[in-house]
């Protein structure tokens, strides 16, 4: 993302951004390990609230007023880690605080296992030509949108103005990745917007989990 890395050498920043993106993700397992195990089945229940927003087509934040992220096909880790940010209070959202703050870890596995379903690979070309300003995203992110270790999020098919707030927020500290914030430090307001909309278009993408209806007391759809 840093476009004054890109001015002094594409190449040479593709590649020190590389080497920094694998040399925190070996970091991240080394910190995490052991990692628990999610039980999807566990999972599905805790998740019921959650489901108010994030099993929604097309729902939205009110204020500020942007798309909930779509989360089925991502990364399981990186739902994790976001949603000890979130309890933790490192990710500044008042009502993903307090939906998370009750969860324990393993109750987070379990409903992260159940949000992620089979994650997305990175088995297809890119859709389009990769902007410069997406360029060093890519490094973490791939050139599809398909995080390149399991701690980076996947970013193909996401909401396009949730990526614009997710990079808006690494810039003015709502969110405190030191990396994400010393990236997104750089980023041009007008680039914002082409990242995402880079990112949004590939494929395969994430997708809006399904939200199970009942009827009658009985379960209808959903996993």
């Amino acid at each position: 993302m840093a476009l004054q890395w890109l001015r002094s050498g594409m190449r040479s920043g593709v590649l020190v951004a590389a080497a920094v993106c694998g040399a925190i993700a070996s970091a991240s397992v080394t910190a995490q390990e052991p990692v628990l195990q999610g039980n999807p089945q566990r999972g599905k229940p805790l998740s019921y609230t959650c489901l108010g927003c994030h099993g929604v087509d097309g729902y939205k934040n009110a204020y500020p007023n942007y798309s909930v992220p779509e989360l089925e096909g991502q990364h399981p880790e990186y739902l994790a880690a976001a949603l000890k940010e979130y309890r933790d209070g490192d990710r500044a959202h008042l009502t993903m605080h307090s939906q998370a703050s009750s969860l324990t870890d393993q109750d987070i596995a379990d409903v992260v296992a159940y949000f992620a379903g089979k994650p997305l690979t990175p088995d297809s070309k890119p859709e389009g030509n990769i902007p410069a300003a997406a360029q060093l995203c890519t490094s973490c992110h791939g050139a599809n949108g398909v995080g390149i270790t399991p701690q980076y999020p996947t970013l193909a098919g996401q909401h396009p103005d949730y990526i614009v707030r997710a990079l808006e927020e690494y810039k003015k500290g709502g969110r405190k990745n030191p990396v994400m914030a010393g990236m997104a430090a750089t980023v041009k307001d007008e680039d914002m917007a082409i990242i995402a909309d880079y990112f949004s278009r590939q494929r395969p993408s994430l997708a809006t989990e399904s939200r199970p209806y009942t009827s009658f007391g009985k379960e209808s759809g959903g996993k």
